[in-house]
């Protein structure tokens, strides 16, 4: 298991415009620091935060999906970050293109009430862990950070993945949660926000980091970077779960 490399976008999404989002990042990828392995963008990342659900939605073969396989095939790199997909339902669905073209996918869990989100999108009720280049990685999206025990690792991820669109008034608690998740799963914690207005008048301040198994932020972006990547160090992970062995001691639970 060698390091990984990860870069993570943050940036102002524009208001129900997939195609100009499309363009904005493909921007935003050609100005990434070196070669990742991982890149990730923000929640509903085409759209915004958006609870227009019937008439935002695209397919699993509709323009986004393919330009996420297109672009993670060009860079040799997995691309993740969520869209609204209709499948049967409509869903805040968080997407896994790797460079040889499979997709995999990870529905939201927890469906942001206090926007009316349950009323748009239908909840996800499979945990998705992906494995990538020897590392196994969790996906989790926005609200789904403050329920541990949803996300607790089961000794079977190295990385948790957050994709959000996370409020400025709410920044500290974004940092806090996701330190939080690093310390007590032993995983590097990966959490990716988005800054500007949205079409509703919420701001938001970035604050997209990366925080090492025993909760040492790695990167902090500020609010005026648009890319920050970080390499994460297996060797790192392996010798913390060593000789610091919590897991052993974890109580044993089921999900209902």
């Amino acid at each position: 298991m060698s390091s990984l490399v990860v870069s993570l976008v943050q940036c102002a999404t524009r208001w129900h415009d997939p195609a100009g989002n499309r363009d904005d990042f493909d921007g935003h990828l050609t100005q990434l620091e070196q070669p990742p392995d991982v890149v990730v963008l923000p929640e509903m990342f085409s759209t915004g935060f958006s609870m227009d659900s019937q008439s935002q939605a695209e397919s699993m073969d509709g323009p986004t999906v393919s330009w996420m396989r297109e672009r993670a095939r060009a860079l040799d790199a997995a691309l993740t970050g969520s869209l609204i997909i209709e499948d049967g339902g409509y869903f805040n669905r968080m997407i896994w293109a790797t460079p040889d073209g499979e997709v995999q996918y990870y529905d939201k869990r927890h469906l942001f009430r206090m926007a009316g989100e349950e009323q748009s999108y239908q909840s996800g009720s499979t945990r998705r862990v992906v494995e990538f280049r020897d590392w196994r990685l969790c996906l989790s999206v926005c609200y789904d950070l403050r329920f541990p025990v949803w996300l607790r690792n089961q000794q079977d991820y190295d990385v948790l993945l957050c994709v959000a669109n996370w409020p400025a008034p709410r920044a500290s608690a974004w940092q806090t949660l996701l330190q939080a998740r690093a310390i007590e799963n032993q995983a590097y914690c990966i959490g990716v926000n988005r800054v500007g207005q949205d079409g509703n008048g919420l701001d938001y301040a970035g604050g997209s980091a990366v925080y090492a198994p025993d909760g040492a932020d790695v990167v902090l972006a500020g609010v005026n970077q648009r890319t920050v990547t970080a390499k994460l160090q297996a060797s790192a992970l392996t010798a913390l779960r060593q000789t610091f062995p919590v897991a052993l001691d974890a109580d044993s639970f089921v999900i209902r």
